[in-house]
């Protein structure tokens, strides 16, 4: 009887290659199938639906009750079969990496419409992250699609074609290359899209094969394309479309010539999917979900962040979030290297006008970031593993006058370098050089083994003999090309290679130009992706400005993903979906064009923890909030119902203190400029709003924090603590007043009012208790520290904080609202107006095919 079952359980999956499940179910009925047979086969197949909805990852948040046809590879396809066959011969294990690419994109492939249904249009986005294998994700998406009846793929590759030939070779190798019969491509690696004479070739009942187009974001290819299928329409009917936009953040969202051409491309076809990739969603998650465009109004599915992938975070660190113990947070690791503010003049124009005749310097940090690439070239030939290529990126500007002035002067270096290596002097640079790189970061660290000067130094004439010079930029001939064996190079340029670009092996970046916004800044990240061989090898060169606006960028990103995942979880929609973005006092959320829909983002501090981790470390600033942190515990002593010393652990708490104590405090105290979620009137006006509507926050709780064995500091003649340590992350900037300690308050100092042992409490178990015992009222934690604040040895990223007076730090923890929370309003926009900045250069979106 199971057998039979079986036999006719394989029949209803065979149907659903022609039918949705809901019609083929009618076929079995119509076939006779006895109804208890047929609600067992229902019930079968709902479990295999169940397991691909509740997948642990990745997480998605879909609109309504979407049928989810695919339930995952069937024996009898062939594209995937093909593409995990070429994964396995690159070294992917099964387990984890092959198993968590299936899932992911089994779950994608079950959010679109099955392809025989009469008609759809569909609108989906697929979160990854920089350099992460989006490409191998949408990449299997189609190959399921295709074995489940999928006709037209069209693949949206960015808007140069370096990016486009990159992935039109990818997808020839891994769909149409291991099954040639199944495939025929409209466009080819050295050819975008040009008409061809008979749509009736490729979507007439007679051609049985998948149509592959890979296009750029260019207005004339589109508008092409768009009429083509136009005059194509009475064989598109019957023609399931997958549309895969990649880089969909970039020139898709509100551009008044790309964005109408890809709806245009659409509304040609009657049976069409759109799923963005993007691992920048800033845009796409600000677009007005009622409007009529490419608001992912149907699925937005987060992927997992692979094994081993190097991401913002793991590099240049992060500030703690929400509900997160500062302790746990890391400060990334120590790869990246400061280049001088009157360096950058010397390596990009300081305007327009002087972009005529500029040449650039090889100055110190630019010199010693060539010698380190070569270093670590000749290291990795030593180790002889993972990625065969090295490149190493040099990206100061978009303007290929200046791409093509680097070439000189570093194939002058190139040579003399080559020519003095039995240089005495030279070789002891390079050793030092070494020695001093490999120290920072200790190989053991990452799981590889140190590799010695002695060992690299005989690979070193190779390595240079190797090594190329390559402007890459929109008008040059020479391009970066990894298809003929092993390559070492410089890869200098602008645009061509900040996005989706691929650059194999890179190991060493030197970056100094300055962008206005997350998305364009993320994507610049081209260092972001895997490292396997050489993790504890890469460096990058920039800007101590930059490297902040990245440590901010890499918080904002968790931040988002964490806001996506909640969403998730809690049964929402993507038309209810409203990631919060945190604001940055030097950046945009995004272009200003994309964010047109959005609106002034309402903020709540309920259930949040507030805390000053940006300093002046100027005296007069300084002495201002100790005059405001003395008075206010004057104020406390004076009217706090009971006061606690607990002396011992360098603590007092003044219970029950009037809010206008604390309002009095914030108006009185200076929080830096660069902090904009530390803005004492959205603050003050978010307390008065909940006294007046919830009689909440009417009464406060001030507690200070100290070390008992630091130096003694007077608050007032009876309230003295000692003082601790805070140092400040060791960058140098162009405000010489200017620290960053990233991390404030402890896990345990946010439960300094609780009774009871509250050491081995988790950051939600601590709310919790706060929500129980003082579900009103608000906690201000001043932190005098020490001036000099030398950090410990094993801080390898910190330096002490060298004030010019001693420091006064502030922490605020407010309480979960009993009812539903007052709210603050901020503006997601900034002002960009003393930032010098170079933003993406679109102007290659309009113009002629070659473009």
């Amino acid at each position: 009887m199971s057998d039979e079952f079986d036999g006719m359980y394989d029949t209803f999956k065979a149907l659903l290659d022609t039918f949705p499940p809901s019609e083929a179910v009618k076929r079995l009925e119509m076939l006779g199938v006895d109804s208890e047979v047929i609600q067992r086969i229902r019930e079968r197949h709902e479990q295999q639906t169940i397991r691909i909805k509740e997948l642990e990852e990745p997480h998605a948040v879909v609109l309504g009750n979407r049928d989810t046809w695919y339930t995952g590879p069937q024996a009898k396809d062939k594209c995937w079969p093909a593409i995990v066959d070429l994964l396995r011969k690159d070294g992917w294990p099964d387990d984890p990496a092959i198993r968590s690419l299936d899932e992911s994109s089994t779950r994608v492939v079950s959010l679109l419409n099955h392809p025989k249904e009469s008609s759809f249009s569909t609108r989906g986005l697929v979160v990854g992250y920089v350099q992460s294998g989006k490409t191998t994700n949408f990449t299997s998406v189609m190959a399921k699609a295709a074995d489940r009846g999928y006709k037209l793929f069209i693949v949206l590759a960015g808007i140069h074609n370096g990016l486009r030939r990159q992935t039109q070779a990818r997808l020839a190798q891994q769909l149409v290359e291991p099954n040639p019969s199944l495939w025929s491509q409209l466009t080819m690696v050295e050819k975008d899209f040009t008409p061809h004479a008979n749509p009736a070739s490729y979507f007439g009942k007679s051609n049985k094969t998948h149509v592959l187009c890979v296009v750029k974001k260019n207005a004339t290819v589109l508008r092409k394309l768009a009429r083509w299928l136009e005059e194509a329409s009475d064989y598109l009917q019957d023609c399931p479309a997958l549309i895969i936009d990649d880089e969909a953040d970039q020139a898709t969202v509100a551009t008044k010539s790309i964005n109408p051409l890809i709806l245009d491309i659409m509304s040609n076809l009657p049976r069409s999917a759109y799923v963005g990739y993007t691992a920048s969603p800033f845009a796409n998650l600000l677009i007005d979900p009622s409007a009529k465009d490419l608001y992912p109004r149907d699925f937005v599915v987060n992927l997992p962040k692979p094994v081993g992938h190097f991401g913002t975070e793991v590099l240049f660190g992060r500030y703690a979030l929400d509900g997160e113990d500062p302790e746990q947070v890391d400060d990334g690791y120590d790869m990246i290297r400061s280049v001088p503010v009157d360096d950058v003049a010397r390596v990009r124009p300081e305007s327009r006008a002087d972009i005529e005749g500029f040449e650039p310097d090889i100055t110190d940090t630019l010199r010693r970031s060539i010698e380190y690439f070569w270093l670590v070239t000749a290291a990795r030939r030593v180790r002889r593993r993972g990625n065969p290529h090295s490149t190493m990126l040099i990206h100061t500007s978009v303007n290929t006058a200046v791409h093509n002035s680097f070439k000189r002067p570093l194939e002058h270096l190139l040579r003399r370098t080559a020519e003095s290596l039995d240089d005495l002097d030279v070789r002891s640079r390079l050793r030092d050089l070494w020695n001093e790189e490999t120290t920072r970061v200790p190989a053991e660290e990452l799981g590889e083994k140190k590799v010695e000067f002695d060992e690299l130094e005989p690979e070193l004439p190779g390595v240079l003999r190797n090594c190329r010079i390559i402007m890459d930029n929109s008008s040059s001939e020479d391009r970066l090309d990894y298809e003929n064996g092993p390559v070492v190079a410089i890869a200098v340029g602008g645009n061509t290679l900040s996005r989706g670009l691929t650059l194999e092996g890179l190991s060493v970046s030197y970056f100094v130009r300055a962008v206005s916004a997350y998305d364009t800044l993320l994507q610049m990240g081209r260092w972001f992706g895997f490292r396997n061989g050489y993790a504890d090898l890469p460096r990058i060169w920039m800007t101590d400005e930059l490297a902040e606006w990245f440590r901010h960028l890499a918080t904002v990103e968790t931040e988002m993903r964490r806001d996506i995942d909640t969403y998730m979880t809690e049964a929402e929609t993507p038309l209810t979906f409203a990631v919060r973005l945190r604001t940055h006092p030097a950046l945009r959320v995004t272009a200003a064009a994309k964010m047109r829909d959005a609106v002034t983002a309402a903020s709540s501090y309920g259930g949040k923890r507030v805390q000053t981790h940006y300093f002046r470390t100027d005296a007069e600033w300084l002495r201002g909030n100790i005059t405001a942190a003395r008075d206010l515990v004057a104020a406390a002593t004076q009217n706090a119902v009971r006061i606690e010393e607990r002396q011992s652990q360098g603590r007092y708490v003044f219970r029950d203190v009037p809010h206008d104590v604390v309002t009095d405090f914030l108006s009185a105290y200076k929080f830096h400029e660069k902090s904009p979620e530390n803005d004492a009137d959205l603050i003050t006006g978010y307390i008065r709003k909940r006294v007046k509507a919830a009689d909440s926050l009417r009464r406060w709780n001030v507690a200070i924090v100290g070390n008992p064995a630091g130096e003694q500091f007077s608050l007032t003649d009876k309230v003295s603590v000692g003082l601790s340590t805070r140092a400040r992350l060791a960058v140098t900037t162009t405000d010489p007043h200017f620290a960053d300690i990233k991390t404030l308050m402890s896990r345990r100092d946010a439960a300094v009012d609780l009774d009871g042992d509250t050491a081995k409490l988790t950051e939600q178990q601590i709310m919790d208790l706060r929500h129980a015992l003082l579900p009103d009222t608000g906690l201000l934690v001043l932190y005098p520290i020490d001036r000099t604040s030398t950090p410990s040895p094993t801080k390898k990223l910190r330096a002490p904080l060298n004030a010019e007076e001693h420091v006064m730090g502030v922490g605020l923890v407010f309480p979960e609202p009993r009812q539903e929370d007052s709210t603050v309003e901020k503006y997601i926009s900034a002002n960009l107006s003393g930032v010098r900045i170079e933003d993406e250069d679109y102007s290659m979106l309009v113009e002629g095919e070659d473009a």
